[in-house]
């Protein structure tokens, strides 16, 4: 395993303290107080002597265009699989130091370490390659009205284009008490690494063997033919508790009067400030990002407001696309449409969502349902999810990825059964 275990002279002076809350999603201009985050200490990798050629130079430059002569068209499919974080401690989130109803959750939601490296390995011998979803689409306007269109993708012969991406990887504070990593750093090597603490020692480290995206970085590397042009996955972020890791979210929480006001807005500058070079580092190897909203909110709810919408609407671009760029994805939280129906219906939910840049809106389903709208510029499309829920109760719809039989790992995870 490819750890680093942080030297003892590294261990940083802790100056503000922080409790950990749930991870519950966050309104916009909620009541709630807003904890004082604490500066995590971490671990750094020893500083190469000299700069080694970027290893993804080789990625990039793979496969060349004389190679790239099988046409994919607009009817075939593209596939698209996501994930949420990784467990990185299977022994320890499905113990009784979790309580039963969150391991449920993360034995519905999750896959393990192990299963998600078997499912990549799975992907890559069943001839998938990973493509960018902005080669997928595309906006044209043709002399006219905008509109998108599906591309012809130009693969190498045998290959089958595949999207990937990562839904909240914004390392909640839920998931630092539940056997997952804490945060994507960095490293003096320029590879990213996640931070983690041994749930059992308490041992902070930094690892590229614990957290999904370090592994993908890796198994890239090492096949480099999984990718076209050297593309990765996409995350999908929310902003209620940071990004990656950092906790970048604003003030706006805490009353002007609070005292704790200055000591969080210095800290939160440092946040941001350390989080800028792992984007740029990621954007460097092929991540992509797309917003999850900022408060994880269901826009399908009866209940949701336009006017919640665009708040939560304009504080992701304040404070995630401020820092990640500018986007054009929009990943549905629960795989919840909004309008209710944005299949055969465009509300005015969905027409202020595109009004802000959105053209490719992501839910949940079954298939590789893809769908252009004709009266707006913008499509709508499904994922599957590879999770324990599918891997217990889904085994056929997923054989043409992976068997799940080969997958699950049924000693670590609770005796809840399998439909196959």
């Amino acid at each position: 395993m490819k750890h680093l275990t942080r030297p003892a002279a590294l261990v940083l002076s802790l100056a503000l303290t922080l409790s950990l809350a749930a991870c519950a999603p966050r309104e916009s201009g909620g009541e709630e107080a807003q904890t004082t985050p604490v500066p995590s200490a971490e671990a750094v990798p020893s500083p190469s002597p000299t700069p080694a050629a970027d290893p993804y130079d080789a990625v990039r430059a793979y496969w060349s265009e004389d190679q790239l002569t099988q046409e994919w068209g607009p009817e075939q499919p593209v596939e698209h699989l996501f994930f949420h974080p990784v467990i990185a401690y299977p022994d320890y989130a499905f113990s009784d130091a979790v309580p039963a109803d969150r391991q449920k959750g993360l034995d519905d939601w999750m896959v393990t370490v192990d299963e998600y490296k078997k499912i990549l390995q799975s992907l890559y011998d069943k001839g998938y390659i990973l493509v960018a979803m902005e080669d997928v689409w595309s906006e044209v306007s043709d002399g006219g009205e905008a509109r998108m269109v599906r591309n012809t993708l130009m693969l190498p012969q045998g290959k089958k284009p595949l999207i990937l991406s990562f839904d909240d990887v914004n390392y909640y504070d839920y998931m630092l008490a539940e056997g997952f990593t804490s945060k994507l750093v960095l490293g003096a090597d320029g590879q990213i690494w996640a931070q983690c603490t041994d749930p059992h020692t308490k041992e902070t480290f930094l690892t590229q063997d614990l957290d999904a995206t370090p592994i993908l970085d890796n198994f890239v590397l090492e096949h480099p033919d999984f990718s076209l042009n050297g593309a990765k996955a996409i995350y999908s972020l929310t902003g209620y508790q940071g990004i990656l890791g950092y906790r970048t979210q604003n003030d706006r929480d805490i009353p002007t009067d609070d005292p704790r006001r200055p000591e969080f807005e210095a800290f939160r500058q440092g946040e941001i400030d350390a989080v800028k070079p792992v984007i740029e580092r990621l954007k460097e190897t092929g991540w992509t990002f797309g917003s999850h909203t900022w408060g994880h909110i269901n826009l399908g709810s009866e209940t949701r407001s336009l006017a919640s919408v665009q708040t939560d609407t304009e504080r992701w671009l304040e404070e995630v696309g401020s820092l990640v760029g500018p986007t054009n994805i929009l990943f549905y939280p629960h795989g919840a449409r909004p309008d209710g129906d944005d299949w055969h219906k465009t509300g005015p939910m969905f027409q202020y969502l595109q009004s802000m840049g959105f053209r490719v809106f992501a839910s949940v389903g079954v298939n590789d349902f893809s769908y252009i709208k004709t009266d707006i510029s913008a499509v709508i499309c499904d994922r599957l999810h590879p999770d324990g829920t599918t891997l217990r109760w889904s085994r056929d719809r997923y054989l043409q990825f992976y068997d799940a039989k080969d997958i699950i790992d049924l000693a670590v995870r609770p005796d809840l059964g399998v439909g196959w």
